[in-house]
C-alpha cells in the first residue's frame, strides 16, 4: 500500500479521509478557532491545521489503535517521525490475549496464516540438559501462541487504514495546552497541528510521557541480542518454544514460519554499557561469545541471520507505583502501550498490553465521543483507570520473573535448575495474565 503525506483540511466531522463518523457529533464539527494559550505563538490561524484525533507514533501501538477507531468509524491521523514504517526488530510472541484483539480489529486470519503455531515450551541448562516441558494445550485448550514478525505485523495494521493516514517524517517537536482544552502539536519541518484528542504511542522514549511527567524508563541490569534466522530450505526445530539458562545468561528460540526461527540473548551487564553498537558484524561476534560452548544449533541461528535482523537492546520498565506515577491522561491527552508501561519481554505481554489498551481506549472514546465533548476528559480517564490493575501487576511480575532467570549465585542457579523449575512450576498459573475477554468492534 502507498501511503504519502496529505495536509488538506477537511470538515473536522469527517474523519482524515471523507469518512462520515457513525453519529455526527456537533463538538467535532468545524468550529471558530479559539484563543491558545498565550505561550504559544501562533502567527496566522491558516498555518494552523485542526485534527479530530492525532495518534504519536506509528508502531504496534499506534497502528492498531488507528484501526481500532477506524473500526468504529472514528478517523485519525498517525504522525510517525520515520520516513516509512518502523520495520525494524525481529519478531515477538503473541498469546492469546493479543489474538483477541486481532481477532476484534479482523486482522487476525490474514496473520494466522502466515506464521506457526507454538505447541509447546522446552526448558533446557546450558549442558544441554531438558528440565522441563510443557505443552499449551493440555494447561488451557483456549490458549494461542505464535512468534510474528513485526515488519509484517505491522504493514498488515497499515494497510487497513486509508491511504494518507499515516503522515511519514513528521516528528514532534513540542506539545502545549491551549486554553479550550485543545492541543498544539509542533513538528520539526514547521506544522503545527491543533487536536481535539492526542494518543502518545512513540514507545518507551515518548516525548508525550515525558511532558506529562513520567519518569524515564529504568534500566534493569540486562540487555538483549536478537536476531531472525532464515533456513531457505525448511528450518528443522519443533513448534515450540525453547529455553536455555545458565548463570546471569539465557537464550531461547521459536520457530516463526516454515523457514524462519527467532532468537534471543539476555546478558547481565552493567548500567552503563558503553557507546551503542550498530555494526552487524561486531553484534554477531558478542553474542556468539557469549554462548560459545552452549548448544551448536543456537550457535548455527547466529550465523544464519541476516545482518539487518541482528540487534542489541537495553532493557528497561517503568513501575506504575500509586499515588506516585502520573495517571494515564491529562486532559485530552492519552498514552497507550510503552510510552506509558513499558515492560520487560519477560512474560511476552509488551505487545499484547498494547493491543488490549487500543480496543479499550477505542471503546471508551467512542462511547464519549457520542455523549459530547465533556465526556471525552473522563473517558481517557477511565481507560487509564481500568488499565492500571492490569499493566502495573504484569510490569513488576514481568521484572521479578526476570530477575530470578538472570541470576548469575552457582547456588541459587542450581536451585532453579534442579528444584523449582523441574518440580515447583506450572505452567496453568504462569499463563493465567493472558485471559482476556474481547468483542469484535462493529460500528
Amino acid at each position: 500500500m502507498a501511503m504519502t503525506t496529505s495536509h488538506m483540511p477537511r470538515p473536522s466531522f469527517y474523519n482524515s479521509h471523507g469518512i462520515r463518523f457513525s453519529q455526527k457529533p456537533s463538538w467535532f464539527r468545524a468550529q471558530p478557532r479559539t484563543k491558545l494559550n498565550p505561550s504559544v505563538n501562533i502567527k496566522a490561524s491558516a498555518g494552523v491545521r485542526k485534527e479530530d484525533i492525532v495518534i504519536v507514533g506509528a508502531g504496534i501501538a499506534g497502528l492498531a489503535t488507528a484501526v481500532s477507531l477506524r473500526r468504529l468509524e472514528i478517523g485519525s491521523v498517525v504522525l510517525e517521525q520515520a520516513a516509512s514504517l518502523r520495520t525494524g526488530g525481529t519478531s515477538l510472541t503473541l498469546f492469546k490475549n493479543g489474538w483477541r484483539v486481532l481477532d476484534a480489529i479482523g486482522v487476525a486470519d490474514t496473520l494466522r496464516g502466515q506464521f506457526l503455531e507454538i505447541q509447546g515450551m522446552v526448558v533446557n541448562s546450558e549442558d544441554g540438559r531438558e528440565l522441563r516441558s510443557f505443552k499449551f494445550k493440555d494447561e488451557d485448550q483456549t490458549q494461542e501462541v505464535r512468534a510474528v514478525e513485526r515488519r509484517i505485523l505491522l504493514e498488515t495494521l497499515a494497510n487497513e487504514l486509508p491511504p494518507e493516514t499515516v503522515r511519514f517524517s513528521s516528528k514532534l517537536a513540542k506539545i502545549q495546552s491551549s486554553e479550550n482544552g485543545e492541543t498544539l502539536l509542533q513538528l520539526t519541518d514547521g506544522t503545527t497541528l491543533l487536536a481535539k484528542i492526542v494518543i502518545g504511542c512513540e514507545g518507551i522514549r515518548s516525548p508525550i510521557a515525558k511532558w506529562m511527567g513520567f519518569s524515564e524508563p529504568r534500566y534493569v541490569g540486562y540487555s538483549a541480542f536478537r536476531g531472525l534466522g532464515v533456513y531457505p530450505d525448511g528450518q528443522p526445530f519443533a513448534a515450540n518454544v525453547n529455553y536455555i539458562y545458565g548463570r546471569g545468561l539465557r537464550a531461547g528460540y521459536v520457530p516463526v514460519s516454515p523457514t524462519k526461527v527467532y532468537w534471543f540473548i539476555c546478558y547481565n551487564s552493567p548500567s552503563s554499557p558503553g557507546p551503542k553498537i550498530t555494526d552487524p558484524a561486531l553484534l554477531r561476534k558478542q553474542a556468539k561469545e557469549l554462548v560459545n560452548n552452549w548448544p551448536e544449533e543456537l550457535i548455527r541461528l547466529i550465523d544464519l541471520s541476516p545482518d539487518e535482523t541482528i540487534s542489541k537492546t537495553l532493557l528497561v520498565d517503568r513501575w506504575l507505583w500509586p499515588g506516585l506515577s502520573p495517571p494515564a491522561s491529562t486532559g485530552k491527552v492519552v498514552l497507550v502501550g510503552d510510552a506509558w508501561h513499558p515492560m520487560t519481554p519477560n512474560l511476552g505481554q509488551g505487545a499484547c498490553c498494547a493491543l488490549e489498551d487500543s480496543v479499550i481506549l477505542t471503546r471508551k472514546l467512542a462511547d464519549a465521543i457520542k455523549s459530547g465533548p465533556t465526556a471525552i476528559e473522563g473517558a481517557l480517564r477511565a481507560y487509564g483507570e481500568e488499565r492500571w490493575p492490569r499493566v502495573f501487576p504484569l510490569t513488576v511480575r514481568a521484572n521479578l520473573v526476570g530477575s530470578l532467570l538472570q541470576w548469575d549465585n552457582q547456588l541459587v542457579c542450581s536451585i532453579r535448575n534442579n528444584i523449582v523449575i523441574p518440580k515447583l512450576v506450572r505452567l496453568g498459573p504462569v499463563l493465567e495474565h493472558t485471559n482476556f475477554e474481547c468483542e469484535p468492534l462493529k460500528a
